[in-house]
């Protein structure tokens, strides 16, 4: 069992700032550190993804269609009851849903806002200015400004030549003393593939007191194995579910945490259970409902494939290299800055990802629907004609 943490100090304010981090996820607490004069700790993630009416979205990693229908259902449904704040146990539904999909304890399930709030409680919960933060570079950002404004030192280690997965072994070394190690399987920006040997390996030998922090977001997109095998065992692990992505359900902010009960506690240990009670009835029963049709879900991911591979070849005949994926987007290297091309593709209604600085040339492309992609192939002839 990991140990309770000494825990941060914490004044009034800093409690505020803290609290919006942990509840109202990134934006809220970016609103927050500024009105309290503490400004977020500067890093190319979190960009606006607002974008002009009839703007093809390929930047933020969405699906491209709602809901399935059944869970479009029992949202509909859900509606209806909702002047109750627990009108038919919805959350507890899921939970059990859940459990039993994945055979772990009821207990081991935690549902919340999305993904991202678990994500920074995590690294509340296990960093600090003597415990630091392992993750791959590069990788999901927002891990990195939660461990700046706790003081946590981070170490990014390049992901592994020529797989691109996470190089379990230089993370350690990075850091043989951390307190959390961050691996996102598949990846974000890359959707590269990391082998559950490695993540094992990670478990085994990290420091004993540490957790491994692996965040399945994009699980679904891809054929890999989960790390449930890792919780089922009663390992130092906690894994992230989202239901943002291959799901299609982003904006009713809806994920998990799966993870034995005393690291749940870990997440919750500034402000209690009260943020995992606080969600909304039509997510917890759309979520539910979704998880029974996994078929249309394996649906989705064979569609997914098909276009993701059809827009990497188009992209590779065109002289652009294209990293391999098992997730909704493509890492594309322009072969010269990448603003210039975001902004041009931008002119042409379509919005695209944002570079990592590790990778200045490079763009994350989401794979939208076959015509978005269509549309996207023809703007990049043209853009790439205009250069």
């Amino acid at each position: 069992m990991i140990e309770p943490s000494a825990g941060l100090p914490l004044d009034r304010r800093r409690m505020f700032q803290l609290a919006a981090v942990l509840g109202g996820g990134l934006a809220l607490g970016e609103r927050a550190f500024a009105a309290q004069g503490s400004p977020m700790p500067a890093a190319s993630a979190a960009p606006s993804l607002k974008v002009p009416p009839g703007t093809i979205r390929l930047n933020g990693n969405e699906y491209w269609e709602g809901p399935v229908d059944d869970g479009l259902d029992a949202a509909r449904a859900a509606v209806a009851r909702s002047n109750y704040y627990d009108p038919a146990g919805e959350r507890d539904a899921l939970i059990e849903t859940v459990s039993t999909m994945e055979r772990v304890g009821a207990d081991h399930v935690v549902p919340w806002a999305g993904s991202g709030s678990p994500l920074a409680r995590a690294v509340v919960g296990f960093c600090g200015p003597e415990r630091g933060l392992v993750t791959a570079d590069p990788t999901f950002e927002v891990a990195w400004m939660v461990a700046a404004y706790v003081g946590a030192p981070v170490a990014k280690v390049p992901l592994r030549s020529p797989d691109q997965a996470h190089d379990v072994r230089a993370m350690l070394a990075a850091n043989p003393r951390a307190g959390l190690y961050y691996v996102c399987n598949p990846n974000n920006p890359t959707g590269s593939l990391t082998p559950m040997e490695d993540i094992a390996w990670l478990v085994e030998n990290k420091p004993k007191d540490a957790v491994v922090l692996l965040d399945e977001a994009y699980l679904h997109f891809s054929h890999a194995a989960s790390g449930m095998d890792l919780v089922r065992n009663g390992r130092d692990v906690v894994i992230l579910r989202t239901f943002s992505k291959i799901f299609g359900m982003a904006g009713m902010r809806m994920g998990l945490s799966i993870a034995r009960p005393d690291l749940q506690a870990r997440l919750m240990q500034y402000d209690g259970v009260i943020q995992t009670l606080q969600l909304p009835v039509p997510a917890l029963a759309c979520a539910s409902a979704s998880l029974r049709r996994m078929d249309q879900i394996t649906n989705r991911r064979e569609q997914t494939t098909q276009t993701r591979e059809k827009t990497a070849a188009f992209l590779t005949q065109r002289g652009l290299a294209v990293l391999p994926s098992a997730a909704n987007m493509l890492m594309v290297d322009w072969g010269k800055p990448a603003a210039p091309i975001k902004a041009a593709m931008e002119a042409k209604g379509i919005a695209i990802g944002r570079s990592w600085p590790i990778w200045p040339t490079r763009s994350r492309i989401t794979i939208g629907s076959p015509q978005e992609m269509e549309r996207f192939c023809a703007s990049v002839e043209r853009v790439l004609a205009q250069a």
